[in-house]
């Protein structure tokens, strides 16, 4: 297996045994990634990529959002949607405008997101047993 082939299965192994809130954290290390990625290409000029980037991204918010359980998350998934479709609407208008400071701005408020869902998947792994090995 070649080092392309050996890092893929250990990001699908890893994707396969993380916890719901460590596959959260995830997601948004993706989004954050291709909305950085979509805004440095409009930046500099390169339109294409800044569309597919900024698509990728939008996949992933629109991935966490139909996700969203509402009948168990009461108002924090009601928050977390409106959240959501904010972000959505304003990459729309950084699509229309080719604006990449709409870009950042929808990057700071899922990197705000991650890093909480962050702790809570440090807290989590926390109260959650340990297993023995072999």
């Amino acid at each position: 297996m070649d080092y392309a082939g050996a890092n893929r299965a250990y990001t699908e192994s890893s994707i396969l045994t993380a916890p719901p809130e460590r596959l959260v954290v995830m997601l948004y290390d993706g989004a954050i990634r291709f909305l950085k990625q979509a805004a440095a290409a409009e930046r500099n000029g390169h339109h294409q990529l800044f569309l597919e980037r900024l698509r990728r991204g939008e996949a992933i918010i629109d991935e966490l959002n139909v996700t969203l359980d509402m009948a168990q998350g009461g108002e924090v998934a009601a928050r977390l949607r409106s959240i959501y479709l904010f972000c959505k609407r304003h990459l729309v208008e950084a699509h229309l405008k080719r604006d990449a400071s709409h870009v950042d701005e929808v990057v700071r408020l899922l990197s705000d997101l991650r890093e909480s869902w962050q702790q809570l998947s440090v807290q989590g792994a926390a109260a959650r047993p340990a297993t023995a090995a072999g």
